[in-house]
C-alpha cells in the first residue's frame, strides 16, 4: 500500500477534523509544517521532526519530508508560477491558500510518481478543511491550468551563450563584469534566481566571483536532493568493515570522494538499524575539517563550538582516544546533544564544558590545537538546509564576521605557543572566511597562515586554494561549500 492509500488512518493529531473529507496524511502533515515555517514559528529541522512524530507509517513520513523540503527548496520558483497562473500578486492571497498551492505545485512539477489527480483533489480538500471554502474552486482552477501548461511554464529562460569570453588583455573576472552589465546580467539573474529558486543577492555574488557556468552548476547542485552521508567511527572499526556490515543488512554504500572515513548511502537506510555507535551522520565536507586540525596522540584539543559532536568524536579517533578533547558549547540543549554523541562514540577522553557566549574562556594557555567551528550564515549548506537561503540576508554578513573575529580572539588566548588554531565555517561567502582570517592575522602578527598543501594528502590538494586554505565548492568538487584555515605561532 502506498502513502496515497493510507488516507483512512486517523488525523486527529494533525489539526483537521475527521469526517467525510479524506486527505493523504502526508499532505496534511506537510501543510502544517509549511504553515509553521511560513509564519516563522519553526525552522526546517524542527518542522521535519514534527512530521515524523505525527505520522506512524514510514512511507508517509518519507513523502511528507520530501514535500516539505522540496517546497522550501523551490519556493521562489513555485511562487512565480503561482502568481502567474493566479494573475495577482502573492501578497493578495490568503496565507493558508498560498501554502496549499505551493506544496501542490511542487508535487505536480517535481514528484512524477505522485498521481496528479490525487494532488489536485487533496489540495481542494485541504482548502476546505482549512475553512477556506470560497477558495476551493480557485485552487482547483489554478492547479488544472498548470497541468495543461506544464511543459511551457512562465519561467525565465536560460540566456543564450551566457558565459563571457576573456580577450588577450582581459581577465575572466573583468569579462564577466563587462558581460554581466545591463540586460545580460538581468537575464542571468532572473534565470538563476527565479527558475532555479535562489535569492538574487546571492546569485549576483556568485556570478561576480565565478561566472555564469559555475553559478548555474552551483544552483543546480543546491536543488538536488542530497544522499545520506555517514562517517565511520574508527574507535569501533574501520570504513571497510562498516561497509561490509551495512551490506549484510541490505544497505548499499560507496566511499566518499575525499573524506577518508566517509560512506555515501546508495540504497537502504542505516538509520533504521539499532544504534551501535559504529557511524555518525555527517556531511562529507564537514568530515574534512578535523583533517585540517590534525590532532595527534596525547595532545590537548579544544573544540570551542562542538555540538552536535561530529568533529569532536573524529578528533578523538585521530588521537586513538588518548590525551584530552575539551568540547564546549553555549546552550544547554546543544550540550545534551553533544553529550549523547560522545557517549555513543565510546570516547573516554572527551570532557564537555559549558562556556558563556562572551568573556574569557575558563581555561589557561594549555591547548596544543584549538578548533573554532564558528557560528555562521550556513550559506554553504543550502542543499541540505534550503530554508537558510530565505532566512539570510546580505546585510547580516558583516555582523557575523565581527562575531567570528571576536571568537577567534577568545580562542587564541588559550592556545599554547607554537600551537595550531583552526578556523572553520560552513559558509560560501568571503566575508566570513578569508576576510575573517585576514582581519585576525592583521591583529596578530605573531601568527601565520599554514599552507595545508605541505601537510595534507595530494588527493585533497584540489580542495585547497592558492594560499593553502580548505575551500570546497559545489560546482568544482561536488561538495557543500565549507572553509577551514590553520594558523600557528
Amino acid at each position: 500500500m502506498s502513502p496515497e492509500d493510507t488516507g483512512s488512518q486517523s488525523r486527529r493529531g494533525l489539526g483537521f477534523p475527521v469526517g467525510r473529507i479524506v486527505i493523504a496524511p502526508a499532505r496534511i502533515s506537510a501543510f502544517h509544517a509549511l504553515r509553521a515555517l511560513a509564519s516563522g514559528r519553526s525552522d526546517l529541522p524542527a518542522a521535519l521532526a514534527r512530521t515524523r512524530t505525527q505520522l506512524s507509517d514510514e512511507r508517509d513520513r518519507s513523502l511528507a519530508a520530501e514535500i516539505v523540503s522540496g517546497t522550501v527548496r523551490w519556493q521562489r520558483s513555485l511562487d512565480h508560477v503561482v502568481s502567474a497562473f493566479a494573475r495577482r500578486p502573492l501578497n493578495t492571497l490568503d496565507a493558508d491558500v498560498l501554502t496549499i498551492l505551493r506544496l501542490s505545485v511542487y508535487q505536480l512539477l517535481h514528484l512524477d510518481r505522485v498521481p496528479a489527480s490525487a494532488v489536485v483533489d487533496d489540495a481542494v480538500d485541504l482548502t476546505r478543511a482549512a475553512r477556506k471554502l470560497s477558495a476551493a474552486g480557485f485552487v482547483n482552477a489554478i492547479l488544472r491550468a498548470l497541468l495543461r501548461q506544464k511543459n511551457r511554464l512562465p519561467l525565465p529562460p536560460r540566456p543564450v551563450d551566457p558565459e563571457p569570453f576573456a580577450g588577450d588583455n582581459e581577465s575572466l573576472e573583468d569579462a564577466a563584469r563587462t558581460f554581466m552589465g545591463g540586460n545580460n546580467r538581468d537575464a542571468a539573474v532572473a534565470y538563476l534566481g527565479i527558475t532555479h529558486s535562489h535569492p538574487d543577492w546571492l546569485v549576483q555574488r556568485w556570478l561576480d566571483r565565478y561566472g555564469f557556468d559555475a553559478t548555474e552548476r552551483w544552483v543546480r547542485f543546491n536543488n538536488d536532493t542530497p544522499r545520506l552521508t555517514i562517517r565511520t567511527n574508527r574507535l569501533r572499526g574501520g570504513r571497510e568493515r562498516l561497509a561490509q556490515s551495512l551490506a549484510r543488512e541490505g544497505i548499499e554504500t560507496e566511499p566518499t570522494s575525499y573524506a577518508p572515513d566517509g560512506l555515501t548511502i546508495l540504497a537502504g537506510n542505516p538509520l533504521r538499524l539499532p544504534p551501535d555507535g559504529s557511524f555518525f551522520v555527517q556531511d562529507e565536507a564537514s568530515q574534512l575539517v578535523p583533517l585540517v586540525v590534525g590532532a595527534r596522540k596525547d595532545e590537548r584539543i579544544l573544540d570551542l563550538c562542538a555540538s552536535p559532536g561530529g568533529k569532536t568524536t573524529a578528533m578523538a579517533a585521530d588521537m586513538y582516544d588518548s590525551g584530552a578533547v575539551v568540547s564546549c558549547d553555549v546552550r544547554e540543549k546543544r550540550l545534551a546533544l553533544l553529550r549523547h554523541t560522545v557517549e555513543a562514540s565510546g570516547a573516554r577522553h572527551v570532557h564537555i564544558v559549558h562556556v558563556g557566549s562572551t568573556g574569557p574562556l575558563p581555561f589557561t594557555r594549555a591547548f596544543d590545537r584549538v578548533l573554532v567551528d564558528a557560528p555562521c550564515s550556513g550559506l554553504g549548506t543550502l542543499r541540505r538546509d534550503p530554508d537558510i537561503k530565505w532566512r539570510r540576508t546580505e546585510t547580516e554578513l558583516p555582523t557575523l564576521a565581527h562575531h567570528q573575529v571576536a571568537l577567534l580572539e577568545r580562542a587564541a588566548v588559550v592556545l599554547k605557543p607554537g600551537g595550531r588554531l583552526v578556523y572553520a565555517t560552513c559558509s560560501s561567502e568571503p566575508e566570513e572566511n578569508e576576510q575573517v582570517v585576514t582581519a585576525f592575522l592583521a591583529r596578530h602578527p605573531e601568527l601565520r597562515l599554514i599552507d595545508l598543501r605541505s601537510e595534507l594528502s595530494p588527493h585533497l590538494h584540489p580542495l585547497l586554494d592558492d594560499r593553502g586554505m580548505l575551500r570546497t565548492l559545489p560546482f568544482a568538487h561536488g561538495l557543500e561549500a565549507f572553509f577551514a584555515a590553520a594558523l600557528t605561532g
